[in-house]
């Protein structure tokens, strides 16, 4: 009853957020509100290539602690789920926050987060906003362990990174996304709609923008010029995750719109650059921050849209992870689990 009473609780704070952003046709990787679905187990082929988990999820990233698997999402109070079968299975941990935040002004977060292991501790950040507005907070917390038996468990609240505000900024403060280079210097993508997505230098501790800050734009859309400032826009453009893979970082993105069940019409395009700071550059040459990138993966007849995804390295093989709308299901968002393999000119494929 507990597992079935927070997996309730979390698809009606998704539904809750999406009819708040409906309206404007927006999108802040929040799901639509969706008629109840009848609960039925597709019939899926399970293997290292393929896997459709018949969980539901939206916006997943994942760590790997000893040989336990992580799941967070978005969710109140930061999704968790774990398997100790190699991700075939999953259980519902306790979400990372249970209480409110005073960092974030005493909200509970929920949106987007990010998880990365850096200097002996867990990091992981995540936003919180106003639905279909650049009110937005990317906060931060970290823990010496995501064993929530070990006794060094817990999570600890440290200060936000940085907040976008209506009308100064052209920027979304959500979706963040780590990587740390070959340097050892960690980096912060995160955004959507507005100018698109923006990168940043952090400091080694991971908590704060780097000094001298410098911001640049690694990925857009083109915008209709009429609209307000406080408006997200038509470039839709969102939830940024930056893969090493030899000698080039790729930078994944997901176009269009998520949250609409049946009608979504998410996607994920690449771009790579051999600098953390790009360009970035998609198969024909374009400049992601142009309007450039190269879609791999996109609805089907089985899926409506496919997209805010993360990607690892694990026990010698590269997963693509996501979220996708299940035609079979409602349009129910889905965990989508995808083994990446590579075309010998070095671009990521996902067979979908």
């Amino acid at each position: 009853m507990k597992k079935k009473t927070a997996l309730i609780t979390f698809v009606c704070l998704i539904c809750v957020a999406a009819m708040a952003q409906q309206p404007q046709q927006q999108s802040q990787s929040q799901s639509q509100p969706q008629s109840q679905p009848q609960r039925r187990r597709p019939q899926i082929d399970y293997n290292a290539r393929y896997a459709v988990k018949d969980i539901g999820i939206h916006d997943p990233v994942m760590a790997k602690e000893g040989s336990t698997y992580y799941l967070f999402a978005t969710g109140g109070g930061l999704s968790v789920m774990s398997s100790n079968d190699g991700m075939e299975t999953w259980k519902f941990e306790k979400p990372v926050f249970e209480e409110r935040v005073a960092s974030v002004r005493d909200r509970i977060p929920g949106w987007a987060p990010d998880i990365i292991y850096h200097n002996g501790m867990w990091h992981i950040f995540y936003a919180v906003s106003a639905f279909g507005k650049n009110t937005s907070i990317i906060g931060h917390a970290t823990n010496k362990t995501l064993d929530s038996s070990n006794p060094d468990f817990k999570w600890e609240d440290q200060p936000k990174i940085i907040e976008s505000i209506p009308y100064r900024d052209m920027w979304n403060a959500i979706d963040p996304n780590l990587i740390v280079d070959e340097d050892g210097t960690p980096w912060m993508s995160f955004g959507s709609f507005w100018d698109g997505i923006k990168l940043f230098k952090m400091t080694n501790d991971m908590s704060a923008v780097a000094e001298p800050q410098e911001w640049r734009s690694i990925c857009s859309r083109q915008r209709d010029f009429n609209l307000d400032d406080a408006n997200p826009g038509d470039g839709a453009v969102e939830a940024p995750f930056i893969m090493k893979h030899g000698d080039y970082y790729y930078l994944f993105v997901s176009f269009d719109y998520c949250c609409r069940g049946k009608n979504s019409n998410y996607k994920v395009a690449v771009g790579r650059s051999q600098k953390v700071t790009g360009p970035y550059l998609d198969k024909e040459g374009k400049d992601m921050a142009h309007g450039g990138g190269s879609i791999i993966v996109e609805g089907n007849q089985d899926w409506a849209g496919i997209g805010h995804n993360s990607a690892y390295h694990f026990d010698g093989k590269d997963y693509f992870i996501a979220h996708a709308y299940s035609m079979a299901d409602n349009g129910a968002s889905k965990l989508v689990i995808r083994e990446i393999t590579w075309t010998a000119d070095g671009w990521p494929v996902v067979e979908w």
